[in-house]
């Protein structure tokens, strides 16, 4: 079985299976079957079916030999979808596959009509998956493999950076590595590139306002908060990231001592949050933890309708989560840390 969309420099197989329901993954490996077959017979005809727009007419088609001779490419997206008689039209031309057409099969690998997916895979199918990644660990794998089918290198800082900045949405990832790659001319990406990269975006970002707060520095927060809300950011995603650090070093200090490897297994978070919330957790007591998540909560609340000015409630829940912090350092409540 064949995982991922690498580029096959063979004819396309006559019937590919794409399992999977990320956008990006299944695209390309669709798009990849389509080219490899351009690549051989640039008149190739390519039939493009939604579960919706499968008909028995296609079905006809798919059967029967072209009168004209040349090869088709019939996509089928959404296989799980289909209904009976499609689907069984399906089962039924697995079973005397014609040689000038290549099927693409796109099944999102769920229990929903997984006869076909299954009947695809004992006929011989060529199989991509195309799952979600869901994993940290998958996602920085994904960066490193996008950047090097690119033809460049990055460092393992520079791709916890990049996963910090962007999120894990695959598209966004894969046109940021594109960008970088281009801009440092195939070389090794790092941290700096990055930065320069990300900088007045990356920065005004959720994620940043929520560093810089939990590490103690308001005006950089308040700054940052500024220029996030004049970019476009919205509240709500603004105070979902400053909770989530929250939460975040709120489970890494209750796990106790420990190596952020050990941490990052027990707790199901990546080690570089772990090592990062390790030190954050220095400069904060259990005290003010508890205070910083409550006005979180507040101001999530705020954020969602119940304060008149999202603003506003941003900028309250900056103040008190520093004030919160400063317990710490005042009362020296966590056995002496502070």
């Amino acid at each position: 079985m064949l995982t991922g969309v690498a580029a096959s420099a063979s004819a396309p197989a006559p019937l590919v299976l794409v399992t999977g329901d990320e956008d990006l993954l299944v695209g390309r490996a669709v798009r990849e079957v389509v080219d490899g077959a351009r690549r051989r017979d640039p008149e190739v005809e390519v039939v493009d079916r939604g579960a919706g727009e499968l008909t028995d007419a296609d079905l006809v088609d798919l059967g029967t030999t072209s009168m004209f001779g040349g090869g088709r490419v019939v996509i089928v997206r959404g296989a799980q979808d289909l209904g009976e008689e499609l689907r069984d039209g399906l089962l039924a031309y697995l079973g005397h596959p014609l040689d000038d057409v290549v099927l693409v099969l796109v099944h999102s690998g769920g229990v929903k009509n997984r006869k076909l997916a299954d009947a695809m895979k004992a006929a011989g199918a060529r199989v991509v998956t195309a799952a979600k990644i869901t994993k940290p660990r998958d996602r920085h794998d994904f960066v490193v493999a996008e950047v090097r089918r690119l033809g460049g290198r990055i460092s393992d800082g520079a791709v916890r950076a990049l996963l910090d900045a962007i999120g894990g949405d695959l598209r966004e990832l894969a046109a940021v590595c594109d960008q970088l790659v281009a801009d440092t001319e195939g070389g090794m990406l790092d941290e700096a590139a990055v930065a320069r990269f990300h900088r007045g975006r990356a920065e005004a970002s959720g994620f940043s306002v929520a560093d810089a707060i939990i590490g103690g520095d308001l005006p950089q927060a308040l700054t940052l908060l500024r220029q996030a809300v004049e970019g476009g950011t919205a509240a709500v995603l603004i105070s979902s990231a400053v909770a989530g650090g929250l939460r975040e070093l709120a489970r890494v200090a209750a796990a106790g001592p420990g190596t952020k490897w050990d941490l990052a297994r027990s707790l199901g978070m990546p080690d570089w949050k772990v090592e990062k919330a390790q030190r954050s957790a220095r400069g904060w007591s259990d005290a003010g933890l508890g205070i910083a998540l409550r006005a979180a909560a507040t101001a999530d609340a705020g954020v969602k309708g119940a304060s008149v000015d999202a603003g506003y409630a941003l900028e309250k829940l900056l103040r008190e989560v520093a004030v919160a912090r400063s317990l710490s350092r005042d009362r020296g409540s966590r056995g002496g840390r502070g």
